[in-house]
């Protein structure tokens, strides 16, 4: 069975279109955020992979969704948010981890 994806299809400035993950979701000061990921990225040489954080802003009818860049002065406080969840869930290897596991405290399913 196939897991369902949450992705969203960036453009580039070279107008190349690619598609990112959506691995989280969080409020914070009346704001939602989005936590991505590139699962099509390969992992830099020290096992690090980039992790995108993107206002989620609602158009007035509330029929649409647009993911921006926060405010720059908002990214340190968005940064320590995203590394706490992320560090919350569990290495069980599952993605999108809802982590079923059993004796598992990752905290994922609290998400």
């Amino acid at each position: 069975m196939e897991e369902e994806r949450d992705y969203v299809v960036f453009t580039d400035e070279d107008g190349s279109e690619f598609e990112l993950d959506v691995i989280d979701y969080f409020d914070h000061n009346d704001n939602e955020y989005a936590i991505l990921i590139d699962y099509n990225e390969d992992e830099s040489e020290d096992g690090e992979q980039a992790v995108y954080i993107m206002k989620i802003v609602v158009s007035d009818d509330g029929e649409t969704e647009e993911f921006v860049p926060p405010a720059d002065e908002d990214m340190d406080e968005l940064i320590a948010i995203a590394e706490q969840r992320l560090s919350e869930c569990c290495d069980c290897g599952e993605e999108g981890c809802d982590c079923g596991e059993e004796g598992c405290n990752c905290g994922c399913e609290d998400k």
